[in-house]
């Protein structure tokens, strides 16, 4: 499905409700979903972010199997009318709406839930939104991400930097740099504590082997915020930005392979699982509670910078 409004034109499958393209001016900005570096555009991550150790959910006393990233990425979704709750927080004039078909996952999530994903357009700003409602009669546990491609512009694979990515605690200022702290690392999908703190820089240089041990999570809370990332092209110059004010966890990750074309950024509400975790899915870290009938909230920004590049 494509759709059009103001300056973007994006397209969106029903197959997992992903944004698939993003073109602004003629130029597209989204990972095109190359199965040979990744086949996926921008997943929904839900009903976990990352890899559960040994793939499995322990909830009230009972192990279920759940892959990495959760189903919602694989699951088939409709175009409905978006619910009035929708509808509130900025999300007026909403341009599609999209709901999970079967949500009858009690083999590998025992809850009775519902999944709406929003996306509106607004000038040079995609906004997305995802309602988590619990329908279930007690409460339900559940962590939701988003992952992002975008193209590093004018790619070349013998530069020995490709682009930039910058690091804000709130809006895009100097007032608001950060430089993020990284405490863990991956270690077969899961988290184990790096001997000492990382400190990234605020403007993180793209290169080869930026991601050569995975992804690197910054992890809110740790004596720092992190709710912006701006990728730039090679000149320092802003190409895209994601925003999310509602962000626990910010994941920033490519593929370690030569002449990967793009970066992730990734704001999440939830984390994978540290090595040897094997508690109750309410002691995952960075887990999200909706108590029965009620609803859970997530919105973040995707904003072209410039579209004269």
């Amino acid at each position: 499905m494509t759709y059009s409004k103001d300056n973007l034109t994006i397209e969106i499958s029903e197959h997992g409700a992903e944004l698939t393209s993003l073109r602004c001016g003629g130029r597209e900005y989204l990972w095109y979903g190359d199965a040979a570096y990744w086949n996926r555009h921008s997943p929904v991550l839900f009903p976990v972010v990352g890899k559960p150790y040994n793939n499995e959910l322990h909830i009230d006393g009972k192990v279920y199997p759940m892959k990495q990233h959760g189903f919602a990425r694989d699951s088939e979704f409709v175009v409905c009318p978006p619910l009035s709750l929708t509808s509130r927080e900025g999300m007026d004039g909403a341009m599609v709406c999209m709901r999970m078909i079967d949500t009858s996952r009690q083999e590998v999530y025992p809850y009775r839930f519902g999944l709406e994903v929003t996306y509106a357009i607004h000038g040079n700003t995609l906004t997305v939104s995802w309602l988590v409602q619990n329908l279930d009669e007690r409460k339900m546990y559940y962590q939701i991400g988003a992952h992002p491609a975008f193209l590093l512009p004018d790619y070349d694979p013998e530069d020995e930097i490709h682009g930039y990515v910058r690091f804000y605690d709130n809006y895009r200022s100097d007032n608001h740099a950060v430089s993020p702290i990284l405490v863990s690392a991956l270690e077969d999908g899961n988290r184990v504590a790096l001997p000492e703190p990382k400190r990234l820089p605020h403007e993180m240089p793209v290169t080869a082997d930026t991601f050569a041990h995975d992804a690197l999570m910054i992890e809110n809370g740790n004596k720092q915020e992190v709710s912006t990332a701006t990728l730039c092209d090679k000149q320092g110059r802003p190409v895209v930005t994601v925003d999310c004010f509602d962000a626990d966890a910010y994941g920033i990750w490519a593929p370690h392979k030569p002449g990967c074309p793009f970066v992730c950024l990734e704001p999440w509400q939830g984390i994978c699982d540290q090595k040897g975790f094997s508690g109750d899915i309410s002691q995952r870290s960075i887990i999200r509670c909706i108590n029965p009938g009620d609803h859970g909230h997530f919105v973040y920004t995707i904003t072209v910078e410039d579209v004269g590049l």
